[in-house]
């Protein structure tokens, strides 16, 4: 039997400990904090699979949301102004780690904290960015993820080129708060003058704007659609596909979720795989690894994929060479 007065000291003990180290102690499971750009996904949505994906990785390495892990979400719901706000939140909580789904997110947690570590997953250029140093050495709070593959951009409009041979004015969908929609355009337009393609660009922000989009097209005598991959953009797939299906454009997307969903053709790494990769970074920063000594990573597969259902509605005879190719068909 505990006597009377050891018990009583203890406890004065515990009420004396300070509040913030007494509920460290408590918290037995590990908290990380994810920040999306993006609105927080409708069941079914391609933002839901995706996310699903990242659960999944945290499965495989022995994290069971809910059970051995916390993970607070943010969703800014595609006001990018509002990611600094709700990383800020996030680091108020004393989140053990940020995962940052976008290079907008990304940069927004490095500004919050130098010392939470953040992981990208994925994002653009990376350096470009000012999140790390180099890939191989990030140095910092950062590392995780990235889409950097400039030859990426070329070979989508080639690909775009072999299967509408008559193109010329390339309508670029991209949403000018993504920092890395203009990394991309830099490059687009040297692989578009290689090509003898004319660009033109189609700005959207939020879902009101698309229909704008549409009329640019016309007024610029847009005759194909190449989809920059944006976090928003993922919440309509469908509704994307369906405005360069109206208008009978040849149509090239940064993820095979928008080809799923109808589109034409996509060329981009597989981002559920990304996603499930984000969860070996989170699992080595738990256990002590310095996300600085973590070297961020590349794709280095891509999944070509072809709808030719819609290729059909548009005309269109997809060479058998890049049938062949494909790593996916839609019939």
């Amino acid at each position: 039997m505990i006597k009377r007065r050891a018990f009583v000291a203890g406890l004065g003990a515990v009420l004396a400990a300070p509040l913030g180290a007494l509920a460290q102690e408590l918290r037995k499971s590990p908290r990380i904090g994810f920040l999306a750009p993006a609105a927080a996904p409708q069941p079914e949505s391609p933002i839901a699979f995706l996310l699903e994906a990242f659960r999944q990785g945290l499965r495989e390495h022995g994290y069971l949301e809910g059970q051995t892990i916390t993970v607070e979400y943010r969703w800014a719901a595609g006001r990018f102004e509002r990611l600094r706000q709700l990383a800020d939140e996030l680091v108020g909580l004393n989140v053990d780690l940020i995962v940052a789904p976008s290079t907008p997110a990304a940069r927004a947690a490095k500004q919050a904290t130098s010392v939470v570590p953040i992981v990208m997953a994925p994002v653009g250029d990376p350096i470009e960015a000012g999140l790390v140093v180099s890939l191989a050495h990030p140095g910092g709070n950062v590392t995780g993820l990235s889409l950097l593959s400039y030859d990426l951009i070329s070979k989508r409009l080639e690909l775009l080129k072999t299967v509408a041979s008559r193109i010329s004015n390339v309508g670029v969908l991209l949403n000018p708060a993504n920092d890395s929609a203009q990394t991309y355009m830099k490059h687009l337009r040297t692989g578009a003058s290689q090509l003898g393609l004319r660009l033109v660009l189609l700005e959207v922000r939020e879902a009101h704007e698309l229909e704008r989009a549409a009329d640019l097209m016309a007024m610029g005598r847009v005759d194909c659609l190449l989809v920059i991959e944006d976090p928003v953009y993922l919440q309509w797939p469908t509704r994307i596909a369906a405005l360069a299906a109206q208008r009978r454009l040849p149509a090239m997307y940064g993820a095979r979720e928008f080809v799923a969903a109808g589109g034409l053709i996509s060329y981009a790494p597989s981002f559920p795989e990304i996603f499930r990769r984000a969860a070996s970074f989170v699992d080595r920063i738990l256990k002590g690894a310095r996300p600085g000594d973590l070297p961020v990573e590349q794709p280095t597969t891509f999944e070509f994929v072809i709808n030719l259902k819609t290729a059909k509605a548009l005309g269109l005879t997809i060479p058998p060479s890049l049938l062949l190719r494909a790593d996916h068909v839609i019939e």
